[in-house]
Formats: structure tokens, sequence, C-alpha cells
């Protein structure tokens, strides 16, 4: 088939085979315009082609994203900053390039957690960072004690356990979340905190939701582990940052009105640098949380008597939960139940203990309970036979009889038999053993999404060709799906 490339003022018609891929014609198209590209340490340059205001992938056939005979590619020369380190994330199974504002040498662990957490929608405390032969990374030393240099890979790895659970999370899974929480109520809060930090990160309003219907407040820290509670000194520095803090940050409208709409004192919660919600947004350029933001700080709130400035309003507030937390700390002096770090509980220091966070995955308690209640029960056999012992045999014998009798008079004739040996069409449905679940299983097993995550993601692939309509969009992302799971088998 013949197409046409676009590469700066020059139009060329190539005739290509319909089964070639991208980087096949990338090749076609470096020969035909003499195209050499300029590479170092500092700078990678690329060739790019684009069809249908979509950037095409290496491994991508023409045919499957809709180029046919008179399509017109558009091919440029794109030039990018190489990452100054990479980081392999346990969680999701992907690999995030990170650039770096200053010295790689004289950059800390602490700093590299920040940029790692902004990146990955992660709070510092939920995750530890470690080299690929397994030596763990702490935050007060530098990258250059540990020979880190430019280019080298960095494992992410999260608590034990803590696997699917924050996979759950960062897909806004609300049931996978809730199926992972631990049985330890210390633990159960700080999950629940770090699943709010990551839904304000990321926008996933309906877990938000969920998790402010269980108590969970977006102007309260994220915090550290419980088991690392009494080392909170060392703690990282961003360990104190709100949710309301991170949704201002990646700019989550929604998430925001939603947070200050359960609780206004979100307003003026401020971040380990002391910044309100409303400085964070103007730093960071965000516009319309600014409007937002400072449409509720300079409003008015009617009280039955009054009306009071925002400002005093949660002044007032601040009164009122400051006396209602030491009221409350006065009851806990006289209770048992713990909501701190207690004596007996497990501690973890840096350099002394096995390290607690890795890719491993736990089973729960809830999950062995339900397979073994499953197994128990059996289905139960008919009662039709079971007679009252309360009745004698005479009378049991009677009613005996009089349930023939009733039946032979309610009984229907069948159809007569034909002899009609005429064909008829029949449907034949397939067994139990070949239902959509065992396929569904092998294809989690053989990729790291599950069939409906596939389908999203595929989809949003697809949404990248804007100059089609939404038609051929879709009918581009089941053709990579369709390739993708024939590549699979």
């Amino acid at each position: 088939m013949k197409v046409f490339v676009h590469f700066e003022n020059y139009r060329e018609t190539f005739d290509i085979p319909s089964d070639l891929t991208v980087r096949g014609m990338k090749q076609k198209v470096k020969e035909n315009f003499l195209v050499q590209l300029s590479d170092d340490k500092q700078i990678h340059c690329y060739l790019e082609l684009k069809h249908g205001g979509a950037a095409l992938q290496d491994c991508w056939f023409l045919r499957d994203v809709g180029i046919i005979s008179g399509s017109t590619i558009e091919c440029l020369i794109k030039s990018k900053r190489r990452p100054d380190l990479h980081v392999f994330s346990a969680v999701t199974g992907e690999t995030l390039p990170i650039t770096l504002t200053e010295s790689l040498p004289h950059m800390t662990v602490a700093q590299l957690k920040t940029t790692v957490s902004s990146q990955s929608g992660l709070p510092v405390s939920s995750f530890r960072l470690s080299t690929l032969s397994q030596v763990q990374l702490y935050d007060c030393n530098r990258l250059h004690d540990y020979a880190i240099d430019a280019g080298n890979t960095i494992r992410l790895d999260p608590w034990e356990g803590w696997l699917t659970f924050l996979h759950g999370c960062l897909l806004g899974h609300r049931l996978a979340v809730q199926g992972h929480l631990s049985e330890e109520k210390l633990v159960m809060r700080f999950q629940l905190r770090v699943a709010l930090y990551i839904a304000a990160s990321l926008g996933h309003l309906d877990l938000a939701g969920w998790l402010l219907e269980r108590g969970v407040h977006a102007e309260e820290p994220v915090g550290v582990h419980p088991y690392r509670q009494w080392c909170h000194q060392t703690s990282h520095r961003d360990s104190g940052k709100c949710p309301i803090h991170v949704a201002v940050e990646n700019c989550q409208l929604h998430i925001l009105k939603l947070f200050i709409t359960k609780n206004l004192l979100a307003l003026v919660c401020q971040d380990p640098d002391g910044r309100e919600p409303l400085k964070i947004a103007i730093q960071h350029g965000h516009r319309e949380c600014v409007r937002y933001l400072a449409n509720k700080l300079f409003s008015a709130v009617s009280l039955s008597n009054v009306s009071l400035p925002m400002r005093m309003y949660l002044q007032v507030k601040r009164w009122v939960r400051a006396g209602q937390k030491r009221t409350a700390s006065n009851q806990f002096n006289y209770s048992s139940v713990p909501r701190r770090a207690k004596v007996g509980g497990m501690l973890l220091v840096d350099g002394f203990n096995q390290p607690q966070a890795s890719s491993k995955v736990r089973k729960t308690k809830s999950e062995a309970k339900r397979k073994i209640t499953t197994k128990a029960v059996q289905s139960l056999l008919p009662i039709n036979n079971l007679l009252s012992p309360s009745k004698s045999k005479q009378e049991q014998h009677q009613s005996q009889t009089r349930w023939k009798e009733n039946d032979k008079g309610n009984t229907v004739p069948l159809l007569p038999v034909t002899t009609d040996k005429t064909l008829t069409a029949t449907f034949v449905g397939c067994s139990t053993n070949n239902n959509l679940t065992t396929s569904a299983e092998f294809f989690s097993q053989h990729c790291c999404r599950t069939p409906r995550e596939n389908a999203m993601y595929y989809l949003k692939i697809a949404s990248t060709f804007t100059e089609k309509p939404w038609s051929k969009q879709l009918r581009i992302a089941r053709t990579l799906a369709r390739k993708h799971v024939h590549c699979m088998t």
C-alpha cells in the first residue's frame, strides 16, 4: 500500500507492505531522508511518527491503528533529557524515570523519596527504597554513600503483605482496598490514611468518599507505620503531609471540594513547611483551585443569630476541636483501648531489624476463613419424606393414603409420542467447566492486569487518536487488545 510521510518541509510517498511495524517504518524514513540523530549522555534524540493525533509505538502494526492506503504519517525529531535514575516499582511492575533537580552525588535519600512519592502517588511512609542487591537506603544518607551513579536502577518495595492493597488504592478499587485491610486496628487506621492520600493524589472520588465515611480525616497527616512510631523523631519530613495538601498539589478540584465540604477546617490545614492549601495552589499555579479556595476563605458563615467571617468561624472551630481532643485524652487515660504504639508491640529501628517492606503477597485470615466455610456448606437432603414425631402410625398411614388420592386427581397426562423424525434446531450450551472465570484467571496469571483493567488501558491509548472519530478509536482499542491476547497465547 502507498502512504505519505510528511517530514519538515518535504512530503514523500512510500510503497510499504500492509504488515509493516512502526519500527520498520522508522527505518525506511531514516534511509530515505538521511536522518542522523545525535545522542549523548545528557540528551536523547529520537524519531517519532504520528498519525491521527497520537504518537505511534514501535511494536504496533500500521494497519492495526487505522493506517490504510493514502494515509498521511507525520515524522518528527524530538529530544528529551535522559533520566538520572530509574525506580522499579514492585506495586505496579513499571519502571519510573526520575529526573533530579540537583547534583546526584550530593542528593540525600530523603530527597529522592520525596521525588518518587510525587511521581508514584504513594506516601513516603508506605514504601522503602533499596538497590538491586537488596541494600536498603536510609533517609539520612546520601546517594554517593551507596555508590549510586546516573542511570542506575533502584527498587521500590511496599510493606510486607501490602502489594494487593496498594495496587487497589492506585486503581481506585474500593472492594480491593476493603478486602485487604489489616486485622490490627493500629495498622488498619494507618492503611486508611494511606488509601486516602493515594485517592487524593490520583483523583479517585468514590474511594475518597468511602474513606471519609469510615472516619478518616483529610486534614490528618498520614504519619508513620505503627511499628515505627517509637522512632518518629527520625521519620521523613513528608510523613506530616495531609491528603488535602496532595489534592491541591495535583489540582484534584473534585477531591478538594469533597474534603472541604466534609470539614471546613481543611481550609487552614498546614503542611510541614507551614503552608495552607491556598498558598500551595498559588505556588503550583492551579487557577481553579486558587479561585475555589479564595472564595471559601473570604466568604461568611451564617449561624442562627449571627454571621461570621470564615477566618473567625474557623478559629472558633479550632478552639472547640482542641477542647474535644483534650477531653478525649483525659478519658483515654482511664481506658485500655490502644490508639498508639504500645509496649510489647513490634519495634523497627533502621539497621537493626529485617526489612518488613517487600513485594510478597500475604493471604489474610479472612480469606482462609471464607474458604473453610465454603467447604463446610453442603447441600441438604430433601425433607418431603420427614414425618412429624407427634403423629401416631395410624394417622400417618391415613394421611399418606389421602396424599396419594390427591395426587391421582391432580395428575396431568403426558403429550403423545410422535414418530416425526424431522430435524429441529437445538441449542447446545457450554459446560460448567468452560466458564468465563477460567479464562479470566488465565489472563490474570499471564498479565499484570485484569481483563477490565486491560480494556481500560487500551481504551486510554486509543483515546489519544484525537483526530479520529470515537467508533474508529474503539476499533483500534479492540484490535490492540486482541493482538495482546494473541501474543500471550
